[in-house]
């Protein structure tokens, strides 16, 4: 069973004091608030990448969609999260069109280096059709 559905099941279904299994909780969050609404991003395609440090070639790792509070679970395991240059890849304009909303951003890439992968490292997203930010959270 994909990891992502497996952790997004668990949270969805409403268990909240049910025990996961360690394996899948990720050292590395990510939150997306929609600061034009006032609203988390809900149901939007979130990719991980690691750069290959010889080849300098973007690996993918995973492929996660939002829950209803904006956060995608479960993004890479404690032993594959290791030290390097990560990629958050955010597809902000079909985040958008499934709104309506037309948006500047076609997607956001938020690039950024892990030196130390025994910390947690949260990595939000504050978003407006025209505007982001982000930032490394706690």
């Amino acid at each position: 069973m994909n990891r992502l559905k497996l952790i997004n099941d668990h949270i969805l279904s409403g268990e909240k004091n049910m025990a996961m299994p360690a394996t899948l909780l990720s050292p590395l969050t990510t939150h997306v608030l929609n600061i034009a609404k006032g609203v988390p991003g809900a149901n939007m395609t979130i990719s991980l990448y690691r750069l290959d440090p010889v080849s300098s070639v973007w690996n993918e790792i995973t492929t996660g969609l939002t829950n209803d509070d904006g956060r995608c679970l479960g993004l890479i395991t404690k032993d594959t999260f290791i030290a390097g240059v990560y990629k958050m890849r955010f597809e902000t304009e079909k985040y958008w069109n499934a709104l309506g909303e037309i948006s500047f951003y076609p997607f956001v890439e938020v690039v950024f280096t892990v030196n130390d992968p025994s910390q947690k490292y949260h990595v939000p997203l504050l978003l407006s059709r025209f505007s982001y930010s982000t930032y490394r959270g706690s």
